[in-house]
Protein backbone atom coordinates (compact mmCIF):
# COMPACT_ATOMS: atom_id res chain seq x y z
CA UNK A 1 0.00 0.00 0.00
CA UNK A 2 1.52 3.51 -1.17
CA UNK A 3 0.96 6.28 1.63
CA UNK A 4 1.59 9.53 -0.21
CA UNK A 5 0.87 10.80 -3.49
CA UNK A 6 3.40 13.78 -5.15
CA UNK A 7 2.03 15.64 -7.74
CA UNK A 8 4.05 17.66 -10.01
CA UNK A 9 1.98 21.01 -10.75
CA UNK A 10 2.78 22.45 -14.43
CA UNK A 11 1.12 19.95 -16.75
CA UNK A 12 -0.62 17.98 -13.84
CA UNK A 13 -3.03 19.80 -12.11
CA UNK A 14 -3.33 22.87 -14.56
CA UNK A 15 -2.10 22.29 -18.09
CA UNK A 16 0.20 26.01 -16.96
CA UNK A 17 3.51 24.85 -18.56
CA UNK A 18 2.69 26.16 -22.19
CA UNK A 19 2.09 29.54 -20.41
CA UNK A 20 5.38 29.54 -18.91
CA UNK A 21 7.59 28.72 -22.51
CA UNK A 22 6.05 31.07 -24.39
CA UNK A 23 7.05 33.73 -21.87
CA UNK A 24 10.57 32.37 -22.52
CA UNK A 25 10.42 31.76 -26.33
CA UNK A 26 8.88 35.98 -25.95
CA UNK A 27 11.96 36.95 -23.54
CA UNK A 28 14.29 35.27 -25.14
CA UNK A 29 13.86 36.97 -28.62
CA UNK A 30 14.11 40.34 -26.86
CA UNK A 31 16.16 40.14 -24.47
CA UNK A 32 18.86 37.66 -26.22
CA UNK A 33 18.06 38.04 -30.13
CA UNK A 34 17.67 34.25 -30.06
CA UNK A 35 13.95 33.30 -32.66
CA UNK A 36 13.15 30.10 -31.69
CA UNK A 37 10.44 28.48 -33.05
CA UNK A 38 7.72 26.68 -30.80
CA UNK A 39 8.95 22.89 -31.18
CA UNK A 40 12.47 23.73 -30.50
CA UNK A 41 11.57 25.66 -27.30
CA UNK A 42 9.34 22.95 -26.38
CA UNK A 43 11.81 20.45 -27.25
CA UNK A 44 14.64 21.85 -24.89
CA UNK A 45 13.44 23.45 -22.28
CA UNK A 46 9.45 21.52 -21.35
CA UNK A 47 9.33 20.03 -18.25
CA UNK A 48 12.20 21.37 -16.30
CA UNK A 49 11.97 24.43 -13.73
CA UNK A 50 14.20 27.41 -14.47
CA UNK A 51 16.66 25.99 -12.32
CA UNK A 52 17.50 23.61 -15.15
CA UNK A 53 16.29 25.49 -17.94
CA UNK A 54 19.04 28.06 -17.19
CA UNK A 55 21.61 24.90 -17.26
CA UNK A 56 20.48 23.89 -20.10
CA UNK A 57 20.93 27.23 -22.32
CA UNK A 58 24.09 27.28 -20.92
CA UNK A 59 25.25 24.00 -22.43
CA UNK A 60 24.27 25.12 -25.95
CA UNK A 61 26.35 27.90 -25.50
CA UNK A 62 23.46 30.61 -24.45
CA UNK A 63 24.03 32.49 -21.10
CA UNK A 64 21.81 34.08 -19.34
CA UNK A 65 22.09 36.23 -16.25
CA UNK A 66 20.26 36.71 -13.27
CA UNK A 67 17.96 39.36 -14.49
CA UNK A 68 17.14 37.21 -17.41
CA UNK A 69 15.34 34.70 -15.43
CA UNK A 70 13.68 37.58 -12.93
CA UNK A 71 11.82 38.80 -15.54
CA UNK A 72 10.78 35.90 -16.70
CA UNK A 73 9.19 35.04 -13.14
CA UNK A 74 7.69 38.45 -13.20
CA UNK A 75 6.37 37.92 -16.97
CA UNK A 76 4.67 34.76 -15.49
CA UNK A 77 3.02 36.50 -12.29
CA UNK A 78 1.55 38.88 -15.10
CA UNK A 79 0.30 36.00 -17.11
CA UNK A 80 -1.42 34.35 -14.05
CA UNK A 81 -3.03 38.08 -13.28
CA UNK A 82 -4.28 39.12 -16.74
CA UNK A 83 -5.12 34.81 -17.65
CA UNK A 84 -5.52 33.03 -15.31
CA UNK A 85 -6.22 29.08 -15.84
CA UNK A 86 -7.61 26.26 -14.66
CA UNK A 87 -7.86 23.00 -12.20
CA UNK A 88 -7.45 20.21 -14.79
CA UNK A 89 -10.31 18.56 -14.53
CA UNK A 90 -11.48 15.78 -12.23
CA UNK A 91 -8.25 16.41 -10.13
CA UNK A 92 -10.21 18.16 -7.31
CA UNK A 93 -11.85 15.03 -6.70
CA UNK A 94 -8.36 13.53 -5.53
CA UNK A 95 -7.46 16.32 -3.48
CA UNK A 96 -10.69 16.24 -1.33
CA UNK A 97 -9.87 12.01 -0.13
CA UNK A 98 -8.40 13.21 3.09
CA UNK A 99 -8.00 9.45 3.81
CA UNK A 100 -4.46 10.38 1.40
CA UNK A 101 -1.45 11.93 2.56
CA UNK A 102 -0.85 14.35 -0.47
CA UNK A 103 1.51 16.73 -1.22
CA UNK A 104 3.26 18.97 -4.60
CA UNK A 105 6.84 19.02 -5.30
CA UNK A 106 7.43 21.36 -8.77
CA UNK A 107 10.29 22.63 -10.47
CA UNK A 108 8.53 26.03 -10.10
CA UNK A 109 10.17 28.66 -6.98
CA UNK A 110 7.89 28.55 -3.86
CA UNK A 111 6.63 32.62 -4.67
CA UNK A 112 5.44 31.86 -8.01
CA UNK A 113 4.08 28.46 -6.93
CA UNK A 114 2.14 29.42 -4.01
CA UNK A 115 0.78 32.06 -6.51
CA UNK A 116 -0.30 29.42 -8.87
CA UNK A 117 -1.61 27.88 -5.74
CA UNK A 118 -4.17 30.41 -4.59
CA UNK A 119 -5.04 31.55 -8.57
CA UNK A 120 -5.76 27.38 -8.37
CA UNK A 121 -8.20 28.08 -5.43
CA UNK A 122 -6.34 25.02 -3.63
CA UNK A 123 -4.69 26.30 -1.14
CA UNK A 124 -7.19 24.43 1.37
CA UNK A 125 -5.36 21.42 0.15
CA UNK A 126 -1.81 22.40 -0.02
CA UNK A 127 -0.39 24.42 2.92
CA UNK A 128 3.04 25.66 2.80
CA UNK A 129 4.85 23.23 4.57
CA UNK A 130 3.14 20.70 2.02
CA UNK A 131 4.51 22.24 -0.78
CA UNK A 132 7.99 21.49 -2.32
CA UNK A 133 10.19 23.72 -5.23
CA UNK A 134 13.34 23.67 -6.91
CA UNK A 135 14.45 26.34 -4.83
CA UNK A 136 14.45 24.13 -2.11
CA UNK A 137 17.25 21.89 -3.22
CA UNK A 138 20.80 21.81 -5.13
CA UNK A 139 19.70 19.88 -8.25
CA UNK A 140 16.10 19.96 -9.99
CA UNK A 141 14.69 17.22 -12.11
CA UNK A 142 15.45 15.24 -13.51
CA UNK A 143 17.33 14.78 -10.26
CA UNK A 144 15.61 13.21 -7.34
CA UNK A 145 16.40 15.95 -4.52
CA UNK A 146 12.92 17.02 -5.26
CA UNK A 147 11.12 13.86 -4.33
CA UNK A 148 13.49 12.35 -1.49
CA UNK A 149 13.04 15.88 -0.19
CA UNK A 150 9.19 15.93 -0.45
CA UNK A 151 9.05 12.23 0.70
CA UNK A 152 11.47 12.77 4.05
CA UNK A 153 9.48 16.15 5.01
CA UNK A 154 6.34 14.81 4.38
CA UNK A 155 7.85 11.27 6.72
CA UNK A 156 7.06 8.77 4.25
CA UNK A 157 9.66 6.37 2.53
CA UNK A 158 9.97 7.33 -1.22
CA UNK A 159 9.44 3.68 -2.12
CA UNK A 160 5.60 4.64 -0.40
CA UNK A 161 5.23 7.39 -2.63
CA UNK A 162 3.37 7.82 -5.83
CA UNK A 163 4.52 10.49 -8.49
CA UNK A 164 2.30 11.96 -10.70
CA UNK A 165 4.06 13.94 -13.23
CA UNK A 166 3.74 14.22 -17.42
CA UNK A 167 7.70 15.25 -18.31
CA UNK A 168 10.18 13.43 -19.35
CA UNK A 169 12.61 15.10 -16.97
CA UNK A 170 10.11 14.53 -13.77
CA UNK A 171 9.37 11.24 -14.47
CA UNK A 172 12.78 10.09 -14.32
CA UNK A 173 13.29 12.21 -11.56
CA UNK A 174 10.62 10.27 -9.58
CA UNK A 175 12.20 7.03 -10.57
CA UNK A 176 15.87 8.06 -9.78
CA UNK A 177 14.08 8.78 -6.38
CA UNK A 178 12.57 5.18 -6.30
CA UNK A 179 9.16 6.45 -6.31
CA UNK A 180 6.27 4.85 -8.17
CA UNK A 181 5.89 7.14 -11.17
CA UNK A 182 2.06 7.73 -12.62
CA UNK A 183 2.68 9.16 -16.49
CA UNK A 184 -0.38 11.84 -17.04
CA UNK A 185 -0.24 13.00 -20.77
CA UNK A 186 -3.28 15.25 -21.69
CA UNK A 187 -2.24 18.25 -21.59
CA UNK A 188 -1.92 20.68 -25.16
CA UNK A 189 2.10 20.50 -25.48
CA UNK A 190 2.27 16.64 -25.65
CA UNK A 191 1.70 14.92 -28.95
CA UNK A 192 0.18 11.72 -27.30
CA UNK A 193 2.20 8.95 -29.41
CA UNK A 194 5.65 11.06 -29.43
CA UNK A 195 5.47 11.30 -25.97
CA UNK A 196 3.97 8.57 -24.99
CA UNK A 197 6.69 6.34 -26.75
CA UNK A 198 9.20 8.11 -24.23
CA UNK A 199 7.52 7.54 -21.41
CA UNK A 200 7.15 3.74 -22.27
CA UNK A 201 11.16 3.18 -23.31
CA UNK A 202 11.61 4.67 -18.92
CA UNK A 203 9.90 1.56 -18.25
CA UNK A 204 6.69 3.69 -16.59
CA UNK A 205 4.41 0.94 -15.98
CA UNK A 206 0.83 3.36 -15.39
CA UNK A 207 0.19 5.71 -17.80
CA UNK A 208 -2.84 7.75 -18.37
CA UNK A 209 -4.97 10.59 -19.64
CA UNK A 210 -7.83 11.87 -17.79
CA UNK A 211 -7.97 12.08 -14.05
CA UNK A 212 -10.73 9.59 -13.80
CA UNK A 213 -7.90 6.70 -14.77
CA UNK A 214 -5.40 8.40 -12.18
CA UNK A 215 -8.25 8.60 -9.52
CA UNK A 216 -8.61 4.57 -10.02
CA UNK A 217 -5.15 3.67 -10.22
CA UNK A 218 -5.30 6.16 -6.49
CA UNK A 219 -7.95 3.65 -5.53
CA UNK A 220 -6.05 0.57 -6.40
CA UNK A 221 -3.05 1.51 -4.60
CA UNK A 222 -3.82 3.05 -1.36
Amino acid sequence: MKKLIIWDFDGVIADTEKLWLKNRQILMKEALGIDWDWETVNHYLRGTGDKTKRDVLNSLGIETNDDFWDKSIEMDMETMRTKGFELTDGIEDIFKMKNIKQCIATGGVKSKTMHKIEIAGIRKYFPDNHVFTVDMVEHGKPEPDLFLLAAKEMGEKPEDCVVIEDSIAGLTAALKAGCLPIAFLAGDLIDNNIHQQKVEKLGIKYITHNMMEVKKLIQQLF
